[in-house]
């Protein structure tokens, strides 16, 4: 039988698709989470096949088919024109997602990045609703292989006028950081990813690591791997700063691979001195996430309230 306090969501990834059913306990209240392969590589139809076996899997194991559905993708639903952009999944690109599988599914389908998912998922369950409560405004943070962000206000998202609310990633930080993929040059992404911080420590010794190497390295007193921490933790504090002088955000929580870099929470918060509109003090929590690879699916879901 339907139950209005169930929430619904699927996370869409380039690999795979995960749905998941949150009961009214949440975290503890699991009753449905399982994936299927996205099958990107075969095209657009070809993933609105497989989102709705997902959906049918679903409604299989509860017995019935609600009315609204989140779906967290690697792109944004352009707000004007209702046609998916900046999905690294490029079939998704120029396609009426939303509007396909609304027509599909026969239910109402709210669509929101990554990014989004990730900061709604820890302001509703995560490290925001455990240790920060009275939050009201949270910024997410992924860094990882790229980097974004996603902006939650008293527990919505907010998409913005042209559906690229808290694209923290592809504002301008530092020309060193060289051409972007999305048309600009000396992007945030492009200075503090993963693979950007890989290709600083390669210009500088003509070695190839990974990050994790060079972490590695740096702990040990590595020349090299000192400058590469000290490019990530100076440029993040100057990046980071910029949200917290025009949004002033409650809770900052920073996710992806080099989030898990702990000098970010010390250097980096001391860089952000450096930078604040606020006499040099920094109060703002800046904290690692606790959902992990569950807060995409969790997010989406969330998107439905």
């Amino acid at each position: 039988m339907k139950d209005v306090n169930h929430l619904w969501g699927i996370d869409l990834g380039g690999t795979k698709a995960e749905g998941v059913v949150i009961g009214p306990g949440g975290l503890n209240d699991i009753l449905f989470r399982d994936r299927v392969p996205t099958g990107a590589e075969n095209g657009y139809q070809h993933i609105l096949d497989q989102l709705e076996k997902l959906v049918g899997m679903m409604e299989q194991k509860l017995g019935y088919r609600p009315e609204k559905l989140g779906i967290g993708t690697p792109g944004t639903l352009d707000p004007k024109i209702q046609t998916m952009k900046g999905c690294n999944s490029e079939c998704m690109n120029g396609m009426p997602m939303k509007d396909d599988l609304e027509r599909i599914l026969k239910m109402k389908v709210f669509i929101a990045n990554d990014a989004n998912c990730f900061a709604l998922a820890e302001a509703r369950m995560g490290v925001v609703a455990q240790k920060f409560p009275k939050a009201q405004v949270v910024f997410g943070v992924i860094m990882g292989t790229g980097v974004g962000g996603g902006l939650v206000v008293n527990g919505r998202v907010i998409n913005g006028l042209h559906g690229i609310g808290g694209e923290w990633g592809h504002n301008f930080l530092d020309e060193s950081g060289g051409p972007c993929y999305c048309g600009k040059s000396g992007c945030v992404e492009k200075v503090l990813a993963g693979p950007a911080l890989e290709r600083y420590y390669a210009s500088v010794t003509g070695n190839k690591l990974r990050l994790k190497e060079i972490y590695d390295l740096y702990k040990k007193g590595d020349e090299n791997g000192v400058k590469t921490m000290k490019r990530l933790t100076s440029f993040f504090g100057k990046a980071i700063s910029v949200i917290i002088n025009i949004v002033d955000p409650d809770v900052i929580v920073i996710g992806g691979g080099v989030g898990n870099i702990d000098e970010i929470y010390t250097e980096g918060v001391a860089e952000i001195r450096k930078h604040i509109f606020n006499n040099g003090v920094v109060e703002t929590p800046i904290v690692k996430p606790v959902l992990g690879d569950s807060a995409g699916v969790f997010g989406a879901a969330y998107l439905t309230i």
